[in-house]
């Protein structure tokens, strides 16, 4: 019955080949978006000697999620906005910001007991602050040796046991909540090896944040950076951090009036000529159909009627889109593919730019960043100032994730703008003005993206993920997304994009039975 189905398969597909209308352009590649994956993926494909690459992008612009804006005169990032430095590796996206000249500053100061807000609008008392804080930090030292425990039972016993951030905290509050875990895994590991890494002052209370103080501190040390809240995350892919540990926790934020992008932009002019007639790079080409067999080759369509044949296809658009319809594969892809591919986490994270008339917030060394702790969890809790990057601009901007993004996309920006206002003019009082302009990106609601960033939840598994990155016939996957490591960052999309590329030229040289090589730099042309 196998045997039939895949005949048929391969049948429909060449009718397909032959009843369509000529493609308007055949290679060996075509790759599927112009973010950071897929321009490396290219770049490593080219240099490995697959010189004819079509690659389609779907916005008119490269860069993908690296989005810049314009707000009132300067600069602003929609989507990624910070990089890591300072740690035992070198980050990939560091160096090539170095080598663009990138502009940045700093945000590793954040001064977060000084600048805490009550719902009212009233200062937190510092020493309040910092008691949670020090509660806080704590749990997180206790949540990275929890998940080295989990790793080491899991790898011990072939099991790929995982909680969530709150399950875990679950262990905080009993001894036998430990022992249990351990019998549930009929694992073989000492109790007291569980039970060395949980901190005696946790026992006996009740380890979710309550209070609105609480929350906001735990809304910053995870939410903040997962996109997700922690009933979702996963405990062994969240912590330790890897970026900061690998990367280093200096925080460096992008303020270049080219934009985050322009890393991704100055290495495909690395690489582009505008003469090249064998590879290209398409704008404008939202892809809507993808036809593929085991080993045919690939038929892609767009939206504008065009249609592209090569041997191979490289998609690298985001998880968001991958899991919404926009994109149709033909035949439908396995189930274990598109299982994997909706239980991973596809986060959101919206940054409200505000531009004022004039600065009526302090300024000056540890005041860049203020915080709001509301009754709800997440509503306008994470606010910011861009004095440093840009004097005189009088331009804030608030953060909001998951639930609080996808509420806020809905709403208009007239709507957004008042609830913005009144939280601060709680802080600094009525007499302060409205703002001249807003910027609300909408990242979930944004057909070519879909959501702003991976986040690894419970209960997904290695062997799962590996099934995200899995080839299908053809088809090649690759994106942050795809990072074991690294997912939720551009580090992530860095490295997938290579690594995608490289499981691609394998099968090259199997294929053909021979060592790819290139001296010089891929060239491919941009068309709109």
């Amino acid at each position: 019955m196998k045997i039939i189905q895949q005949a048929m398969a391969a049948l429909v597909f060449a009718l397909l080949l032959i009843a369509l209308p000529r493609p308007s352009t055949a290679s060996s590649v075509i790759v599927i978006g112009a973010g950071m994956s897929g321009i490396f993926a290219a770049k490593t494909l080219y240099e490995a000697g697959v010189t004819d690459i079509v690659i389609l992008e779907g916005s008119s612009r490269i860069g993908g999620r690296m989005m810049k804006a314009e707000l009132g005169g300067y600069t602003v990032e929609t989507g990624a906005n910070w990089y890591n430095t300072g740690g035992p590796l070198q980050n990939v996206v560091a160096s090539l910001a170095n080598k663009t000249k990138l502009r940045s500053s700093r945000n590793d100061n954040l001064n977060m007991s000084a600048n805490t807000y009550g719902q009212e609008g009233s200062l937190y008392p510092k020493q309040l602050v910092e008691q949670v804080q020090k509660v806080s930090s704590d749990k997180e030292s206790f949540y990275e040796r929890y998940s080295a425990v989990l790793s080491s039972i899991s790898k011990a016993e072939g099991v790929d046991i995982d909680v969530s951030v709150w399950k875990r905290r679950g262990c905080l509050e009993s001894k036998q909540t430990c022992l249990d875990l351990v019998i549930l895994l009929d694992s073989h590991v000492d109790y007291r090896v569980i039970m060395s890494c949980l901190p005696p002052l946790f026992f006996g209370g009740d380890s979710v944040p309550s209070s609105s103080l609480e929350m906001v501190i735990d809304y910053f040390n995870n939410d903040y950076e997962d996109g997700d809240p922690p009933m979702v995350s996963s405990l062994k892919h969240t912590y330790p951090r890897r970026e900061a540990m690998d990367h280093g926790d200096v925080t460096n934020f992008v303020c270049d009036p080219r934009g985050f992008e322009v890393l991704v932009q100055d290495l495909a002019c690395q690489f582009v000529n505008r003469s090249s007639k064998h590879s290209k790079l398409l704008l404008d080409k939202v892809v809507k159909e993808i036809f593929y067999t085991t080993n045919r080759g690939v038929r892609v369509e767009t939206e504008d009627g065009s249609a592209y044949q090569a041997k191979y296809a490289v998609v690298s658009v985001s998880l968001g889109v991958l899991q919404s319809n926009l994109i149709r594969f033909a035949p439908t892809l396995p189930r274990w593919k598109t299982d994997a591919i909706s239980r991973f986490d596809m986060a959101v994270y919206t940054k409200i730019f505000l531009k004022f008339p004039y600065r009526f917030w302090p300024a000056g060394p540890g005041t860049g960043y203020f915080f709001y702790a509301h009754a709800r969890r997440g509503y306008y809790p994470v606010w910011q100032h861009l004095e440093n990057e840009y004097p005189g601009s009088n331009i804030l901007f608030a953060t909001v994730t998951g639930d609080e993004s996808r509420r806020i996309e809905r709403l208009p920006d007239e709507d957004v703008q008042k609830e913005a206002m009144d939280v601060l003019r709680k802080i600094y009082g009525n007499g302060i003005p409205e703002p001249e302009r807003i910027l609300v990106p909408r990242w979930a609601m944004d057909r070519l993206y879909k959501g702003s960033y991976s986040n690894w939840p419970n209960g997904y598994t290695k062997a799962k993920h590996d099934q995200l990155r899995a080839q299908v016939g053809s088809v090649y996957f690759t994106g942050e997304h795809t990072s074991s490591k690294y997912f939720g960052y551009l580090t992530g999309a860095y490295l997938g994009g290579i690594d995608t590329a490289k499981d691609l030229i394998k099968s090259i040289k199997a294929e053909r039975g021979m060592t790819l090589s290139r001296k010089s730099i891929v060239d491919i042309r941009f068309e709109k």
